[in-house]
């Protein structure tokens, strides 16, 4: 009975965890929903007056971009801003023939009056963290607009951000992510919903009450006298923004989120591409909890409510290792409950699990809606996506399970980058990408054989017990195995 009692404890905690952090998205919900009820107003630049205009830099972070390049530096020069109060850098430590296309476009746009500056290294030090700090010691804007190479600005996109900064406590304002390849599969469709998720839900959910949000690390504006105060970028971890922006808070800086400004950029199309980011979100997410969570939880000035909200949002990653835990003792907690019907009442009441799933449920459909638009047809939609987003969710669980226990127990790794494809220019072209990695993970074949393991799962369900069988548990292992064979396939394949 010992093994049994194991199983009985670590599959209750997890699950505990689990209920713990919907019962916090479900808190998110109602700060979301409140907020829209609301008319609130900020103090902004007068933009009318040239001298509430201020200078900004924008800062261009590149890693071998050949195929978004040329479609970044357009958009971005084609900012209505004025010239004599913008500054762009251009942040390159690429490696490859991008290096020289990009700089003769930049030659090109300079001699247009535009100020465009080309910043290289010799090394990448600290990765994208070390590129925005060494561009930021020259860096002439009171402001320093960030943005990654696969997105795109609205034209208007400064008028819309920088009046902001009139209130001086204000350090950041950030953009709500679009999604221009969102229906291109099924891999894009779930990381859309994903997010949307986040950039409605959780971000709005968290800002309107001053809990703790984060900088996206791209789609943002800061002030520059916010980050030196608050230390600077930092390379000790994978995900430098949401390190940056608790270390801002924590100084007592403000950040604005504006929702109603969308920023587009390209989905991740391969899934080996999805998993180089999610690993690097996941494991960075885990970093930034062994770094900063006792300066979250020491700090006097903050409420008891924002700690929580801070602890749950610093160990988002971790959710992935619940979700992992409880579905690999799932089946022998199916056999348990079958062998032992004392504990019977105890497991009735580990049917909380379904509610965490319903929490879920209705506040991703808030989050869906208020984008999208609600009414029959649009639920139905969303019924799909949902189940969708979640089945794929838990084929990622291991993969993420192990960035997380990584970035716990502190190994270090490369900062791997996401490659771009640009698919509204290249069309078809986009299979012949040259950063597509080919290289197939050892984790993979655990994967598949995660795939069969809640294949049992789901055969388990007509022979356990004396009365026909248990099927209480069957649609839980139906979507671990479909979600893992999804991964497991397309990993293999490396296509979408």
């Amino acid at each position: 009975m010992i093994l049994e009692t194991i199983i009985i404890v670590v599959y209750s905690i997890a699950l505990l965890l689990i209920f713990f952090y919907a019962l916090a998205q479900l808190n998110l919900l109602f700060n979301f929903l409140k907020t829209k009820k609301q008319n609130l107003k900020s103090e902004k630049f007068d933009f009318s007056k040239q001298e509430e205009i201020p200078f900004v830099t924008i800062q261009l972070p590149v890693y071998n971009e050949l195929y978004v390049m040329k479609r970044l530096l357009t958009n971005i020069s084609e900012l209505e801003y004025p010239k004599d109060k913008l500054e762009i850098q251009v942040l390159d430590d690429s490696t490859d023939e991008s290096f020289e296309t990009t700089a003769i476009q930049i030659k090109t746009l300079q001699k247009t009056g535009l100020d465009i500056q080309h910043i290289t290294r010799s090394d990448r030090k600290n990765y994208k963290a070390g590129a925005l700090k060494e561009g930021l010691k020259i860096a002439k804007g009171e402001f320093i607009a960030i943005f990654d190479a696969d997105f795109i600005p609205q034209k208007k996109w400064l008028q819309l951000t920088v009046p902001f900064f009139k209130n001086s406590e204000i350090g950041v304002v950030q953009t709500r992510w679009g999604h221009l390849n969102r229906n291109f599969s099924i891999l894009t469709r779930v990381q859309a919903f994903a997010l949307d998720a986040h950039f409605t839900l959780e971000q709005v959910g968290r800002n309107s009450k001053g809990h703790f949000i984060n900088f996206n690390g791209t789609a943002g504006i800061w002030k520059k006298k916010c980050i030196l105060d608050a230390g600077n970028w930092e390379g000790d971890t994978l995900t430098e923004d949401l390190d940056l922006s608790y270390r801002a808070q924590l100084k007592n800086w403000k950040f604005k989120y504006l929702v109603d400004v969308e920023t587009p950029a390209e989905l991740p199309l391969v899934i080996s591409a999805a998993r180089s980011q999610q690993f690097r979100w996941n494991k960075g997410g885990a970093e930034n909890f062994q770094k900063l969570i006792w300066k979250v939880l020491k700090d006097k000035k903050l409420s008891k409510k924002t700690k929580m909200h801070g602890l749950l949002h610093l160990l988002n990653s971790t959710m992935f290792l619940n979700i992992l835990i409880v579905g690999i003792l799932s089946i022998p907690m199916l056999y348990i409950k079958n062998e032992y019907e004392h504990l019977k009442y105890y497991f009735f009441a580990m049917s909380f699990f379904v509610i965490s799933t319903l929490i879920f449920f209705i506040c991703y459909w808030y989050s869906f809606k208020s984008i999208y638009g609600e009414g029959f047809k649009q639920f139905i939609k969303y019924i799909g996506l949902f189940f969708m987003f979640f089945t794929v969710a838990m084929g990622f669980s291991f993969h993420n399970s192990i960035a997380v226990l990584e970035g716990h127990f502190g190994k270090k790794s490369e900062f791997i980058r996401t490659p771009k494809f640009n698919t509204q220019t290249l069309k078809g072209a986009w299979k012949k990408n040259k950063y597509i990695s080919k290289n197939i993970s050892p984790n993979v074949i655990i994967e598949g054989l995660l795939a069969i393991y809640f294949a049992f799962g789901m055969y388990s369900a007509f022979i356990v017990g004396d009365q026909g069988g248990d099927f209480g548990l069957f649609p839980f292992h139906l979507m671990l195995c479909i979600g893992f064979s999804f991964v497991f396939f397309k990993s293999l394949t490396t296509k979408v």
